[in-house]
């Protein structure tokens, strides 16, 4: 196969072909560029293969500009980059490897372009295309990648074993590509990834996060999670998840399997936002019902806390996967306490009280709660769910017009602890906590609207009450 009139018009690619000529160097494109152009989507990262030193050529490519670009060279691995305006280039001398039992940090040596394919981890990234002038556009395809991008198929290039074993964390890279891509695991494949997962305790946690936010992004996570679930991947670094797996009885009562409703929810608040933390605040949403989970003869199974336990699982969580701990953590944090809360007004009358207590504590979040709050109905009985729906229109109607009249979003007390203070005379103490709180407390109930001067008289009765008197100046 010859892709010289896919490459022909890139003209980067001519420039680096034209100068590892003048070096005497064979070059290729290869990897992801090469199975991306194929499969017609876009990108603009290019890895270069050269028979010889990498860093030569991208020195050479730096040097053919009429302008400065930058070039950075890492020397201990033996590749160079390239950034430029429109693309991202990265030259590497093609190499062999091989590796430790205990690390996947292996021994490179220089090796040929095939040795160099053979190490790449699977068919359809170890294409390469040649961008010398006499072989232009040539495709070389020793693993029959072509095929298989064909057949929509993630295969490795030698035995699983050996590609899994040396490297552990092309498993999670199988996953992603086949979830990205919408691609399936060849059989062998798969079986590979099903006796190697346990080799995953060699891979940092950072790795394999980054690898799982990849999946977590993708247009159907759930796919990802079942081949993860499934080839026991899942198993090593997230238990909690794989817990939340299967269906409980007692006598004709069960309760769903929340592993997969958690994945419907997943996928449906996809259809809402490419928003990472929100995704990930629909994995947490359920995280503690397993260790809730209880049985009463008249109520059937209950998952009673299960929202507060799951937010104070959610820190060590996210610290055990090496996910930040700022206030993306924070954020997630706050969705999975929050998120019956709206349910709950949806079975209840909506009163006012109710809604200003949700909008003062969901803050400017209260939006994305909503959303994950509808990604939550998964019921197969449609009727219900137009049910649902509909009721969290009310809700969100109650809570526009609640944000309207009151602005209690994000509202501190219209009196500050400060302002107690002073007015009375009083040192900081508990007493001074506890007319604040009441005054915020009668403003979410509706006893007094949010402004300063209702604020500053129930101040006062509030104090009478507790015998304090305004301070003689």
């Amino acid at each position: 196969m010859n892709l010289s009139k896919e490459i022909a018009d890139i003209e980067v690619i001519k420039r680096v072909g034209a100068c590892a000529d003048k070096l005497g160097l064979e070059a290729y494109v290869v990897g992801g560029f090469v199975r991306d152009l194929l499969l017609k989507r876009p990108s603009k990262d290019i890895d270069f293969v050269c028979v010889g030193s990498g860093i030569a050529l991208a020195k050479k490519v730096a040097d053919s500009f009429d302008h400065h670009v930058p070039l950075s060279v890492f020397k201990n691995f033996g590749t160079a980059m390239i950034k430029l305006e429109d693309w991202e280039l990265e030259f590497v001398g093609a190499r062999k490897e091989s590796y430790r039992q205990d690390s996947r940090k292996p021994i490179v040596e220089d090796g040929t372009l095939k040795e160099d394919q053979e190490r790449r981890d699977f068919t359809i990234n170890a294409l390469a295309i040649s961008i010398n002038q006499a072989t232009f556009g040539e495709l070389v395809d020793p693993f029959d990648g072509v095929r298989d991008l064909k057949r929509k198929i993630i295969k490795t290039p030698l035995d699983p074993d050996t590609t899994f074993s040396d490297d552990p964390l092309r498993m999670m890279r199988a996953v992603r590509f086949a979830t990205q891509l919408k691609f399936d695991i060849e059989p062998d494949t798969f079986d590979g990834l099903l006796r190697n997962a346990s080799r995953l305790e060699i891979i940092s946690g950072e790795r394999i996060v980054d690898e799982l936010n990849k999946i977590i992004l993708s247009d159907t996570p759930s796919y990802g999670f079942k081949l993860l679930f499934v080839s026991k991947l899942l198993h090593q670094f997230f238990p909690e998840m794989v817990d939340l797996q299967g269906v409980d009885s007692v006598g004709d009562k069960s309760h769903k399997d929340n592993f997969y409703h958690t994945l419907q929810v997943l996928d449906n608040i996809c259809e809402f936002t490419d928003d990472l933390w929100l995704r990930w605040a629909a994995i947490m949403h359920d995280i503690a019902k397993p260790v809730t989970k209880r049985f009463n003869k008249k109520a059937g199974w209950t998952f009673h806390g299960h929202e507060d336990k799951g937010a104070r699982m959610t820190p060590k969580i996210f610290r055990k996967l090496k996910l930040p701990m700022d206030e993306r953590m924070k954020y997630v944090q706050k969705l999975v306490r929050l998120h019956l809360r709206p349910i709950a007004l949806v079975n209840d009358k909506v009163t006012d009280s109710a809604v200003r207590r949700l909008v003062y504590e969901a803050g400017d979040d209260v939006e994305d709660l909503m959303n994950l709050c509808r990604a939550d109905v998964t019921s197969k009985n449609p009727n219900r769910v137009k049910r649902f729906l509909a009721n969290f229109d009310k809700v969100e109607q109650k809570i526009q017009e609640v944000e309207e009249k009151d602005q209690v979003r994000n509202f501190q007390p219209p009196v500050s602890g400060e302002e107690i203070m002073k007015i009375f005379g009083l040192p900081p103490s508990k007493t001074v906590g506890e007319i604040k709180e009441e005054i915020k407390e009668a403003i979410l109930e509706g006893q007094i609207e949010n402004n300063k001067e209702q604020a500053i008289q129930l101040m006062f009765k509030l104090a009478e009450a507790k015998g304090i008197s305004k301070k003689e100046n």
